[in-house]
């Protein structure tokens, strides 16, 4: 057992404990999801010393063992530059969320913890699976709580939003389940790193029609968690619905699912397919970030506000990835994780004050500076983090992606430049609507400033939207050396296919 199996394991042991509680005891519930949580946070902190020097080839904390005889799935995982940070940002997003449900969650309080942390399990376990079929287990794992935190705590329309998520979702995983298959079929294994061996050497050759036809179905179920433009209507309604605690762990760690896949699996197994789609997968970044950027400005409500904010901000991501630059590929991961401490910090505090209000229109609102000016510092952080201000963590992102894209397409950076100007639009008008203004009567009734239990949980995301955008190389050395081995993995497989195609006709 490695330490990686620790951090992976100690959700789930921790799930089965939730279920061991008492209904009768929510306080208990509450306080045993916490501890859990930050212990597993803790405890995964262990991960980063393995990273924190050179690069080890292939992969850290790597367990490789028989789960499964016939057919052979193995247990198989490991950790790299990619996987690091977002493991680490799901296990810190939890206690987040845990904090951020303390008072707002009153019913089935032990079942609304429960799920949350089997949620954290199935996200760690995305991020470290070698095995594309244990990817896809987790993958599903992932799926199911986050269905009942919508369709249970959700608000009035929480079925609708519940069920079409769940059906865009698992549309996307057939589609993927149903390649993984036909990639055992061709290998005899489902080990990813075997796979991609196989690739690389020839032993695997795969045709251009099914290399392209392959790509698609690992790509569609990306995209559509993504969410990639046209694929993302699912998300707002999502978000609408959700709990504060699903929005920040669906907009913060699920989305990411659909990033990290890219750049995992769509790149390195389908090398030429990937380039051969760069241009229209490009042109639909683009189209998303000035899409979720004009549907943003004209939002009468600020969940649906922050869930376009991040169909607009993905695209930057997707913009990135398919670049094939290394500045975008930086770019491109560092802004899932910039994207997942800002866009949870603004869930968060839209939580915080529909917990006092108990409305998301932003015409209820008006003044709030003025009785909770704690509240309004920390969301105009959030706010100028989101926008992508220098000195906080989205500039840095935004900056690589677009540095990294205007190597390939100059006419695509500049229309997704618009984007961040567009983001500045409405992220300042939502600010200027909600705390400033004459306050009504009715709202300093239901207006205090923050608790300690919100600054318990608001503060890590604040102090980390600061670091990541002054000293960027605490994360960065990491994530940039294994992305230039994706690139290089991508480079050779493109120039090998010619020579690969000739030697198969020739047999």
């Amino acid at each position: 057992m490695t330490f990686l199996d620790i951090v992976l394991f100690l959700p789930l042991i921790g799930f089965l404990l939730m279920l061991a509680i008492p209904k009768s005891n929510p306080g208990l519930s509450r306080m045993a999801a916490l501890v859990i949580s930050i212990v597993v946070f803790l405890v995964s902190l262990g991960l980063i010393g393995a990273l924190s020097g050179p690069a080890p080839e292939g992969y850290a904390f790597a367990h490789d063992s028989e789960w499964i005889t016939s057919p052979p799935i193995r247990y198989h995982v490991g950790l790299d530059g990619l996987s690091l940070w977002l493991v680490l940002l799901t296990t810190l997003l939890t206690p987040v969320s845990v904090l951020a449900s303390w008072k707002h969650i009153d019913h089935r309080v032990k079942e609304f913890y429960a799920f949350l942390i089997l949620l954290e399990f199935g996200l760690i376990g995305v991020f470290v699976s070698l095995d594309l079929f244990l990817f896809y287990v987790f993958w599903e794992v992932g799926l199911v709580p986050m269905y009942f935190l919508i369709g249970i705590w959700g608000h009035d329309r929480r079925i609708y939003a519940a069920v079409k998520f769940f059906i865009y979702t698992f549309t996307g995983s057939v589609l993927m389940l149903g390649a993984i298959i036909f990639l055992y079929n061709r290998a005899g294994t489902f080990d990813y790193t075997q796979i991609q061996s196989q690739l690389q050497s020839g032993r695997l050759a795969l045709s251009s029609q099914t290399e392209m036809v392959l790509f698609l179905a690992f790509f569609l179920a990306f995209a559509i968690k993504v969410p990639l433009f046209p694929l993302h209507t699912w998300l707002p309604d999502a978000h609408v619905e959700a709990p504060t605690a699903g929005s920040i762990m669906l907009a913060s760690v699920m989305l990411k699912m659909g990033t990290y896949g890219l750049v995992r699996f769509c790149l390195p197994l389908f090398p030429n397919a990937a380039h051969k789609s760069a241009p229209w997968v490009i042109g639909l970044a683009v189209i998303g970030i000035i899409y979720g950027a004009l549907v943003a400005l004209v939002q009468p409500n600020m969940k649906k506000l922050v869930a376009y904010s991040s169909v607009s901000h993905l695209g930057f991501v997707v913009l990135g990835v398919f670049s094939f630059t290394q500045q975008g590929l930086d770019g491109a991961v560092y802004q899932m994780l910039n994207h997942g401490i800002s866009t949870g910090a603004l869930f968060l505090l839209v939580g915080y004050l529909y917990e006092r209000r108990h409305s998301l229109e932003i015409s209820a609102y008006g003044g709030v500076a003025t009785l909770a000016p704690n509240l309004a510092i920390v969301f105009l952080i959030s706010t100028l983090a989101s926008i992508g201000l220098p000195m906080l963590n989205n500039f840095i992102g935004e900056y690589l992606v677009l540095q990294g894209a205007s190597y390939v397409s100059f006419p695509a950076t500049v229309f997704a430049a618009i984007g961040v100007i567009l983001s500045a639009c409405y992220m300042l008008w939502l600010y200027q609507r909600t705390f400033y203004g004459k306050a009504s009567e009715s709202l300093g009734h239901h207006m205090p400033d923050l608790s300690g239990r919100e600054w318990a949980a608001i503060l890590p995301l604040i102090l980390l939207m600061i670091w990541m955008g002054t000293y960027t190389q605490t994360f960065l050395p990491a994530i940039s050396s294994q992305n230039t081995r994706i690139l290089e993995q991508s480079k050779q497989r493109v120039a090998q296919i010619p020579a690969v195609r000739e030697v198969a006709n020739a047999r």
